[in-house]
């Protein structure tokens, strides 16, 4: 079963959107077209790494669009709240609404989320507790597709025999160098912020736990 569509309307979330989308579209279009199509036509690679590009690709945009539109934890108005998590909850001093502990509110959203991480420019939307899978998803998918594209541009230039047969009255070939030059300065980008923003979700999910199984483990000693 689906989350619930969730759009949220920040005209700056939608260009942050569209930055990530062009480059996303501008990567798939010319790396094939520059590297992988011509590579195979001369036996350098097979036609099993040009679907494990597609494929990657495939699922870099679709986590996008799912981490984008996917609804983050918003809290219903007028929650209904059990007996016995009654002091679990509090009051949100922006909204005047009832909210378990540990959500926070977005002024860019405008409603209080469960379990907030932070609001993301890049996916317009918030993080939290229903969608945080999807935008690490998101992150993994971004640095397999960052990561392969700057392996097939080094080896285009460093690894692979020169090319034999080349249209150079196309533009696109006529423009090569500059043309991987951008998508390898996208790639270092991508793959280094991913990196490091996977790496720091990762940390923060692990962190809590470790925390809890390091004080039962106390506890068993002391009791022991």
């Amino acid at each position: 079963m689906g989350l619930p569509i969730h759009f949220v309307a920040d005209p700056q979330g939608w260009c942050c959107v569209g930055v990530i989308f062009l480059i996303w579209l501008y990567n798939t279009v010319f790396i094939p077209k520059l590297i992988l199509f011509p590579r195979f036509e001369e036996g350098h690679v097979t036609a099993a790494e040009i679907w494990a590009y597609y494929i990657t690709s495939l699922f870099c945009v679709v986590s996008l669009l799912r981490a984008s539109t996917a609804d983050p934890g918003k809290l219903q108005d007028s929650p209904k709240i059990p007996l016995t998590e009654k002091e679990f909850w509090e009051l949100c001093n922006k909204c005047n609404m009832m909210r378990p502990k540990r959500s926070h509110h977005c002024s860019r959203c405008g409603h209080c989320v469960r379990r907030m991480d932070h609001h993301c420019p890049w996916i317009n939307n918030c993080v939290g507790e229903d969608n945080h899978w999807l935008f690490l998803q998101l992150c993994f998918y971004t640095q397999l597709l960052s990561g392969y594209t700057l392996i097939l541009d080094f080896c285009h230039y460093y690894y692979f025999l020169p090319m034999k047969a080349i249209n150079w009255d196309l533009f696109v070939f006529r423009h090569e160098l500059a043309l991987l030059r951008i998508s390898t300065f996208m790639g270092i980008v991508m793959f280094g912020g991913m990196c490091s923003l996977f790496y720091t979700q990762v940390v923060g999910i692990l962190t809590p736990h470790a925390m809890v199984v390091f004080r039962n483990h106390c506890l068993l000693l002391r009791s022991g």
